[in-house]
């Protein structure tokens, strides 16, 4: 064996999830050249364990099995030992994921998957007990099993491994099945059948575990706004308003953990993630126009609180998690007992007990998780400002305990996802200053997380590292693309329209169209996916889509027409499989071909501009594309509105919808109204 076999090299990285590990007896190696290299010198199968600094059930098998001795043993006898960062190598961990559905098991993390010397896997699962339970076997005995017939079964391991590389080849593959023109007749079909989907009590998408899967909720939204559908409409807001008075909701701190236990939203694993609050961040504006819910701005200015005052990295970008456990224990730093909350609030306890769900016997594991599931309507302002004043209290007093690990590594894709979060939220809900946190983030992105001008993955302690992939530049595409439609300035388009084209040089598919995951010149790996569902984060190619959408009615180049056309055609294929992960994609193609074009005339900074402005991000209209320009500007060529002009020397907005524009408008109070009839 060499001797890099022969240590734990992860002391050498900057994942915090990886340096969690350096001090495991395990041998770890971080995935790389070397370590496939001195796979195949020691002809051993590889292990590879794939987590999150963040992941409950990755903190439970590493203390059980990682950590000691006698297991490390074993795994450092029988096999080359390679541990990944799914946030910082998503390109990794989307092969093995899909490898493990296609053997029929449910993926998740700790992914726990067997490869040959040459990376390509054979067996799998994700968390495995360290004695036999829950229905699994013991992880030792599943090491010496996989390991004996890796020696002694080879037909049975080629026959496998064989089996899973035909099919990862296919997934950067079109189906080639009929691609059926997005309508909205075809879009009300869908969101008709997500709607019988819809927990009806609690909200959400079937039961537990419940996920966000907040691309849905956009779709329904989008129906209702479409046709008028109270259905899809109440299953929104019914699922807005159980997520944000449950406990997956930090009621003190601000922020959503990722997912809840249970089919109530009660109990969730912990853990804050940036890409689930930037999404949830966009659903909580995309709502609020026509509910003006004081829930919803109540929650969007609490979460963008702990966005800015937890969440923000050395340079200005956004960190991406919390972890769920602190001092080794899930949730500690979240929960309380009745006696605490009774000894911090004296006699204002029982009024906040009974808001709360507080109880001697608590309602998770002799604790309480604070919610307000069973009196989630709002109280009058006299009784909300006094709740308020006590939660500040208790937010005090947990400010002093040991808290959870936080992973300050900036990802580029999920900065994206929340710099165009901001950007929305600061206009509907009239924060100005979120703007200015989104342009940093931006601007770090663009200028240190940028090398030979391509754009990386990740950065952590003063090193950007790994080749950029399709979720990166598309989800910063669009965050320059809604910087620019708040601010006005140039400069974020214009690196939009650069990273567009970067895309178009080196992950477009020239032969079934779509973009690829990875860029043409980046590490070779076992397959180069292609795909258009949405997952814990949007689909690159269905974000692609709006962007391009965006890029055509902003800039009137016909070239982004052509392209989001092909990229249609490269995937509505796949609604005859299986729609329920394409809410992004469909979302998009409702843009390109029913943007609500509102173009103003006027000079920002200008009171009569700016209040046609807010007007427009007031209005109901998930399609509305915003391009403001100043007298004497033209619009560009193609744009419906093109040629029009200022009456009476007035701000002036005018609301397009395909080739046909409203009358002039310069009463803000009636742009609303123009955009939601244009629908």
């Amino acid at each position: 064996m060499t001797s890099a076999l022969l240590r734990n090299n992860l002391d050498r990285e900057t994942s915090p999830y990886l340096l969690q590990h350096r001090d495991n007896p395990v041998h770890w190696q971080a995935w790389g050249p070397a370590a496939l290299a001195a796979a195949k010198a020691a002809n051993k199968p590889i292990l590879l364990s794939v987590g999150y600094a963040a992941c409950h059930w990755c903190h439970v098998m590493a203390h059980e099995s990682f950590e000691t001795a006698a297991t490390a043993e074993v795994m450092n006898q029988l096999f080359v030992n390679i541990k990944v960062d799914r946030e910082e190598r998503p390109d990794i961990d989307t092969i093995y994921q899909s490898a493990l559905a296609l053997l029929g098991e449910q993926g998740g993390w700790p992914l726990t998957m067997f490869l040959t010397p040459d990376g390509e896997p054979f067996w799998g699962g994700t968390y495995f007990p360290p004695e036999p339970r829950y229905g699994r076997p013991a992880f030792v005995d599943i090491l010496r099993r996989v390991a004996e017939a890796f020696a002694t079964e080879p037909t049975t391991i080629e026959k496998n491994r064989a089996g899973l590389m035909d099919a990862l080849q296919q997934l950067g593959r079109s189906n080639h099945n009929p691609a059926p023109a997005i309508t909205p007749a075809l879009l009300d079909q869908v969101a008709e059948r997500l709607l019988r989907e819809v927990d009806r009590v609690h909200g959400g998408i079937g039961s537990a575990p419940k996920f966000p899967q907040t691309y849905i909720l956009e779709l329904l939204w989008r129906a209702y706004c479409r046709s008028g559908n109270k259905d899809a409409r109440d299953a929104v807001v019914l699922t807005l308003d159980k997520m944000s008075q449950g406990g997956i909701y930090d009621h003190l701190g601000g922020g959503y953990a990722r997912y809840s236990t249970d089919a109530v939203w009660l109990a969730p694993h912990f853990e804050k993630m940036l890409y689930d609050n930037a999404q949830l961040l966009d659903c909580l504006s995309l709502a609020y126009p026509a509910t003006q819910s004081r829930l919803y701005a109540t929650r969007a200015r609490e979460t963008v609180g702990w966005l800015l005052r937890e969440m923000i990295a050395e340079g200005g970008g956004f960190a991406a998690t919390q972890d769920a456990d602190s001092e080794g224990e899930e949730g500690k730093f979240y929960v309380w007992t009745e006696a605490e909350i009774d000894a911090l609030l004296g006699n204002d306890s029982d009024t906040f007990k009974a808001a709360y769900d507080v109880t001697p016997a608590g309602n998770w594991e002799g604790h309480t998780i604070l919610n307000r599931t069973s009196h989630p309507a709002l109280l009058d302002e006299t009784g909300e400002t006094r709740l308020a004043r006590l939660r500040d209290v208790l937010f005090r007093e947990r400010d002093k305990r040991i808290k959870p690990g936080w992973d300050d590594k900036v990802l580029a894709d999920w900065n994206g996802l929340m710099i165009a979060a901001l950007a929305q939220a600061a206009m509907v809900f009239n924060e100005p200053g979120w703007i200015a946190a989104a342009e940093r983030a931006f601007d770090f992105v663009r200028d240190r997380m940028t090398v030979d001008s391509r754009l990386r993955h990740s950065w952590r302690a003063g090193q950007a590292k790994h080749s950029a992939l399709l979720d990166d530049y598309a989800n910063m595409a669009r965050a320059g693309i809604a910087l620019y439609e708040a601010t006005g300035k140039t400069g974020p388009l214009q690196q939009a329209e650069h990273w567009v084209a970067q895309l178009n040089a080196h992950y477009w598919d020239p032969t079934d169209g779509g973009y690829f995951f990875t860029a043409d010149d980046a590490e070779s790996l076992i397959a180069r996916t292609r795909s258009c569902s949405d997952n814990a984060v949007p689909a690159g190619n269905g974000t692609m889509l709006a962007v391009l959408a965006r890029l055509l009615h902003l800039t009137g180049n016909p070239a982004y027409a052509e392209r989001a056309e092909a990229l249609v055609q490269a995937f509505a294929g796949e609604l005859g499989r299986n729609f329920f992960p394409l809410g992004t994609f469909l979302n998009a193609a409702e843009l390109l071909h029913m943007a609500v074009q509102v173009a103003i005339i006027g000079r920002r900074g200008e009171a009569a501009t700016d209040a046609l402005i807010r007007a427009a991000y007031a209005a109901n209209a998930p399609n509305r594309i915003l391009l403001v320009v100043p007298p004497g500007t033209d619009l560009p060529a193609l744009h419906p509105a093109h040629g029009k002009t200022q009456v009476d020397g007035k701000a002036t907005a005018y609301v397009c919808i395909g080739t046909t524009c409203s009358l002039p408008l310069t009463d803000p109070a009636a742009l609303p109204d123009a955009m939601q009839q244009a629908r």
